[in-house]
């Protein structure tokens, strides 16, 4: 089965760029504590495409990712989720717009230990107040093979299962761009790879943005793109990499 906005009845984006940030800084601390997370990073991420965003420790590419989601401020600069303009929203006016238009998978899954796989999916619509279209939940299930696992408990499922169940969650609200933070770092290379191929699938099926935070060259190998950072800068823009561009890129940079 094919996944698709469209039978969903999903609006088309508005602008050909999910995200973009231009000339991000981002710094912690002051004085002989000061680091410069971020040092006028400007990057796109265009719609329905699969990004992972790659560099050595420290290099900033998980407060990008923060920043772009609006989970984190930055000191300068600016951030656009489609047609809106981010950086100086409130934290109501963030907290509606994540809501509403981001979706996000965590390396942690970050599901409720007390609600079964179905609940779990729909809480960001519960959050919503709003209808969930139950035609685009089926699908998204059945795409992600948990028909059979609804009823069950985050405790009763195995890794995998966990993480497609965030997956299912953060699809549910058809967002316009789906954040992962490092989704496979608690999964065996398995799960992992089924995981990574349903992100892949999600983008190039039914054109969702993805922008991914990873330190694994075998992750990174599932996206269109990787974005390569090291000390809060951009470094390289790999279109359609192999596993061994990857390594031979991050190999640059120390990583």
């Amino acid at each position: 089965m094919t996944l698709t906005h469209e039978a969903s009845g999903h609006a088309a984006p508005k602008t050909t760029l999910a995200v973009s940030a231009d000339d991000l800084v981002k710094i912690y601390g002051r004085g002989d504590t000061q680091v410069v997370a971020l040092d006028h990073v400007s990057v796109q991420f265009p719609v329905g495409k699969f990004t992972a965003i790659m560099g050595p420790s420290g290099s900033g590419k998980s407060t990008l990712m923060h920043c772009l989601a609006g989970l984190d401020t930055v000191d300068s600069g600016r951030v656009v989720v489609g047609d809106t303009e981010i950086t100086g929203m409130s934290d109501t006016q963030l907290t509606l717009l994540r809501r509403r238009r981001i979706g996000f998978v965590f390396q942690a899954f970050n599901l409720v230990p007390t609600l079964d796989a179905e609940q779990n999916i729909l809480l960001p619509a519960e959050l919503a107040r709003t209808t969930v279209d139950r035609i685009w939940f089926e699908q998204v299930v059945d795409v992600l093979g948990l028909s059979a696992r609804l009823k069950h408990r985050p405790s009763e499922l195995s890794g995998g299962q966990q993480q497609r169940v965030a997956v299912a969650r953060a699809l549910l609200m058809k967002p316009e761009v789906i954040f992962a933070d490092e989704p496979t770092g608690n999964l065996d290379s398995r799960s992992g790879a089924e995981v990574l191929s349903l992100l892949r699938r999600s983008s190039r099926e039914m054109g969702q943005t993805i922008i991914m935070v990873t330190h694994d060259p075998a992750a990174a190998a599932y996206a269109d793109r990787v974005v390569l950072l090291a000390d809060g800068r951009i470094t390289g823009d790999l279109e359609a990499p192999g596993q061994d561009d990857i390594l031979t890129a991050l190999g640059r940079l120390g990583a």
